[in-house]
């Protein structure tokens, strides 16, 4: 493994799980690998209070879709709309690994933050999962004043493939004349390419947290096609500039030891180059992740980066730091 930069707080949850030891993801079950991140994600923490409904939609096919929907607790009227696509892999999370950051900016945005829980890989592959998750971003922009959302002020976000995805719903928006206009993408540490062979993932190849073999394993589930990897909607750093073009201003944060990191710029620079208002801020000490991870949830890279999400998705959604 190459020389890695932690801060102590972050070194010192990474020893932990390599000390814990374990078969690497890549070699456990999809059902495995998910039991994995929910036990890490059993870490306590301070959650906000808020609450959550649920709704269950036909995204097509004959196929459902649950959402959740979770707003700040006692707060009346209606709510900016962020849909926030969780990472995992394609085959790992869900409304319960990711429950403390949702909660954590429905409160402090304040905002309604639409989860939708989609069927994981291998089970779900692409493309039906992305054009899955558009049908459920339509849904909620005909249907929202259903569930006291303001869909007049949406923004879409994501973690990690769940960055990717989200990235993926302003394309197909923009082809598919989508309204409302989506008002920000908020990209944590996000998957653009199917690239394995960028100086992150050589640099990072054997992590720390996630590692060059889980990724390629990752895509396997989610997309054994390699040509189809190179389409826009699976890998969005494929897209061109003028595909880019007039895409929704953009949020990307990366974090300094992950493989993901170049590929993360990358988008933000091609977003830039294409005239996209675009934010771009990599986070030194830390690992991927770090905004999911419960453990990491206090430290100074993690809060850090929360703060600047939330401003972003504050003065984009309401014109309000």
């Amino acid at each position: 493994m190459a020389k890695v930069n932690l801060f102590n707080q972050v070194r010192d949850f990474v020893e932990k799980i390599n000390e814990a030891g374990g078969k690497p993801l890549y070699e456990l079950t999809p059902e495995e690998a998910r039991g994995v991140l929910r036990g890490v994600q059993e870490a306590k923490t301070e959650e906000p209070d808020v609450e959550r409904k649920e709704a269950e939609i036909e995204v097509g096919g004959g196929r459902m879709m649950r959402l959740e929907i979770t707003k700040p607790k006692g707060v009346t009227g209606e709510l900016g709309v962020i849909y926030y696509i969780h990472g995992g892999g394609w085959v790992m999370g869900d409304n319960i690994t990711h429950r403390r950051l949702v909660a954590e900016l429905a409160a402090d945005i304040p905002a309604a933050v639409v989860f939708p829980i989609y069927t994981p890989a291998p089970e779900g592959q692409f493309p039906e999962v992305v054009e899955d998750l558009f049908k459920a971003l339509e849904y909620i922009a005909s249907h929202g004043d259903k569930y006291g959302l303001d869909t007049s002020h949406l923004a879409v976000a994501g973690d990690s493939v769940g960055g990717n995805m989200a990235a993926v719903m302003t394309l197909m928006a923009k082809e598919n004349g989508f309204t409302p206009t989506i008002d920000f993408q908020l990209l944590l540490y996000p998957v653009t390419n199917a690239d394995f062979d960028t100086e992150t993932y050589r640099q990072f190849a054997d992590g720390p947290w996630l590692t060059k073999q889980a990724m390629e394993w990752f895509w396997e589930q989610y997309l054994p096609d390699k040509e189809k990897r190179k389409s826009k909607e699976a890998s969005p750093l494929m897209a061109t500039v003028d595909e880019l073009r007039d895409l929704p201003p953009a949020l990307v944060i990366t974090g300094e030891n992950d493989v993901l990191r170049d590929e993360g710029e990358a988008y933000a620079r091609k977003l830039d180059s294409a005239g996209v208002k675009t934010f771009s801020a990599r986070f030194n000490g830390t690992i991927h992740d770090f905004m999911m991870l419960n453990e990491l949830s206090a430290s100074a890279p993690t809060r850090a980066a929360m703060s600047l999400a939330k401003a972003k998705l504050r003065w984009f959604l309401y014109g309000t730091k």
